[in-house]
């Protein structure tokens, strides 16, 4: 492994904690190894073992760690979820569409399978409340545009969550505040289409069917719009000078 740089004159756990942050995700320590010991750690940053101990607990907090009792503290990932998060963030609005469409298409294809009623009662409610804060023409009312995205978002997850596979919904409830996001941006552009009610209820028809391949067509349709209207956009962007 290649040495650790003493830690400088600045908050030690911080740069510590970066020093630790870079072999993780430079793979010097691969998933599910073990990493030195606090002593040997110390010895190797030149600095307190209460520093180091310090520093472990951040990235274990982060999710990069993990300590077991009287094993030691292990490599669970080398990819930094903060990282990972702000690339995600970064994302225009057509990439956020994408990982949307591949993510709610499976979503909706399990939750035809899998979902109960309760699942059911969840989604309608959701429109439900989005209905009652849109005008006439599908646009929320008054500019309520977050209450407005804050129901679209509720529903979304309530399809994910009908699939009733925990890994799937907690990667887009982690995701889901990027799709409230650009949801918010499409609202205030008037040259990107509104929320369709219509084909919002196609997807829980589609669902409470529990016919799998209607459910995923249903939000390929629903979400193809918006990003059909993206490209679009994109396409007539002119080149910069």
């Amino acid at each position: 492994m290649k040495a650790l740089e003493t830690a400088g004159r600045r908050s030690l756990v911080d740069t510590v904690v970066e020093q630790l942050r870079t072999q993780l995700t430079d793979g010097h320590w691969q998933v599910g190894t073990r990493i030195p010991t606090e002593h040997a750690l110390a010895e190797q940053l030149g600095v307190g073992r209460n520093t180091v101990r310090e520093a472990v607990r951040v990235l274990v907090h982060a999710g990069l760690l993990r300590s077991r009792q009287g094993e030691g503290t292990f490599v669970v990932s080398c990819a930094d979820p903060g990282d990972i998060m702000r690339a995600v963030r970064r994302a225009g609005i057509r990439d956020v569409l994408d990982v949307r469409i591949a993510l709610e298409a499976e979503g909706a294809r399990l939750a035809a399978l899998r979902h109960d009623q309760a699942d059911l009662d969840r989604m309608r409610a959701a429109l439900a409340a989005q209905a009652a804060c849109e005008d006439d023409a599908g646009q929320p009312v008054g500019g309520q545009h977050e209450l407005y995205a804050e129901h679209d978002t509720a529903f979304h997850v309530a399809v994910v969550e009908a699939a009733h596979n925990p890994a799937l919904t907690a990667t887009y409830r982690w995701f889901s505040s990027s799709v409230r996001e650009a949801l918010l941006d499409a609202l205030r552009d008037d040259q990107l289409p509104g929320i369709i009610a219509g084909d919002h209820r196609a997807v829980v028809d589609a669902i409470a069917s529990r016919d799998p391949d209607a459910a995923e067509q249903a939000v390929r349709a629903l979400l193809d719009v918006p990003r059909a209207a993206v490209d679009a956009l994109l396409v007539n962007i002119p080149d910069a000078p």
